[in-house]
């Protein structure tokens, strides 16, 4: 009989004659060896008839994707395309409108930039207009006869519209251009607070320009129809640079052209779009206040120009600021400027009243 220990050592050598056969025949290779055994393996060619593996896409420059597949789905294949919403109105159902990004590029970029630009180049012309001619002064002495040039309820539009215009003007600046001009020096704070009380002058102010607009038009277009000679006024400017000024009506070619193309053109499409803008609430859609904010800058940057040169005249006239302001002109100051006005007055065919008065000096700024 076997001891204990020749028992256990016989069972460790059967148990290794086991174990050996079986780890042979999981090493070993499952086809015979070839001749080409042992040699590194070339990559398959690839023929035209071979069907091609796409390559993941190569994200364009300035792109947050990675190299590769695994990147989400763009927004605007989907999010830009009207979708299903239940809540009714237009541009409810898109979550993006692509349109937006153009609108900001332009209105940040180009007509920001030209824009100032543009009025930086019209105060440098009255500027220097000023400086060569300087004021234009009368020819004769003020004789103290003095006759009507605007009655009370025409100087009121007037003085409601361009004090109106004048807060409109101040408050567009800050908004459009006061992230460039004001915020570097005030700060964001301040700057918030002034853009904030601006927005809110801008938008109550906004319809009472429009109503004296309105009432405007009705008062003055029956002394603004063309008449003979207006456009050649136009053209010559009236002669005030040669000294001999061209006869003519009450209105002269130059303030005809900006009734018809500042108070109404102009004046209409900032009133039209000022209202879509002030009142969101209409249900109109992005698209339609993207376009209204183009229009109303570029009308706004045309009527700031064209009011900056009518006051302007009105102000480098001697004489001409006292007839808006007093209502009655020198007969002196009439009969040079508009010639024809002052004749139908003489001769009883306007409603305008004569009066008379002490000869002053004509500029009347005293």
């Amino acid at each position: 009989m076997l001891k204990p220990t020749a028992r256990v050592f016989g069972a460790l050598i059967l148990g290794a004659a086991l174990a050996l056969p079986l780890a042979a025949t999981a090493q070993a290779p499952t086809t015979a060896p070839t001749k080409d055994a042992g040699k590194v393996p070339v990559a398959p060619q690839v023929t035209p008839d071979a069907p091609k593996v796409a390559s993941p896409p190569t994200p364009a420059a300035g792109s947050t994707a990675v190299p590769g597949w695994n990147n989400p789905p763009a927004w605007g294949t989907a999010s830009e395309r009207p979708q299903y919403a239940s809540v009714p109105g237009v541009d409810t159902n898109r979550l993006i409108q692509g349109a937006g990004r153009e609108w900001r590029a332009f209105r940040n970029g180009p007509l920001t930039k030209f824009g100032g630009w543009f009025l930086v180049a019209v105060l440098a012309v009255l500027v220097l207009l000023y400086l060569v001619k300087g004021p234009f002064r009368l020819h004769g002495q003020p004789t103290g006869r003095l006759i009507e040039r605007f009655n009370a309820v025409e100087r009121a539009s007037h003085w409601v519209m361009a004090i109106s215009f004048i807060f409109l003007m101040l408050t567009g600046v800050v908004m459009f251009w006061g992230k460039h001009i004001i915020l570097p020096w005030l700060g964001y704070s301040g700057f918030a607070w002034l853009t904030q009380i601006g927005k809110n002058i801008h938008n109550f102010v906004g319809p009472l320009f429009i109503f004296s607009i309105v009432v405007g038009f009705l008062i003055f277009v029956k002394d603004n129809l063309w008449r003979k000679g207006d456009v050649a006024w136009i053209f010559k400017f009236g002669g005030m640079f040669s000294g001999n000024e061209i006869p003519s009506g009450r209105f002269n070619g130059m303030e005809k052209a900006w009734f018809w193309i500042g108070l109404v053109i102009l004046g209409t499409a900032l009133g039209v779009t000022g209202l879509i803008l002030d009142f969101p609430n209409w249900n109109q859609g992005r698209g339609a206040m993207q376009l209204s904010n183009e229009i109303h800058l570029i009308s706004a940057l045309l009527f700031i120009a064209g009011g900056l040169a009518h006051a302007y005249m009105g102000i480098a006239t001697e004489g001409a600021y006292r007839g808006m302001r007093d209502g009655y002109v020198d007969e002196t100051w009439a009969r040079e400027h508009h010639a024809l006005w002052y004749d139908e007055v003489k001769e009883g065919k306007r409603p305008e009243k004569i009066g008379t008065g002490t000869a002053q000096p004509a500029m009347g700024d005293d």
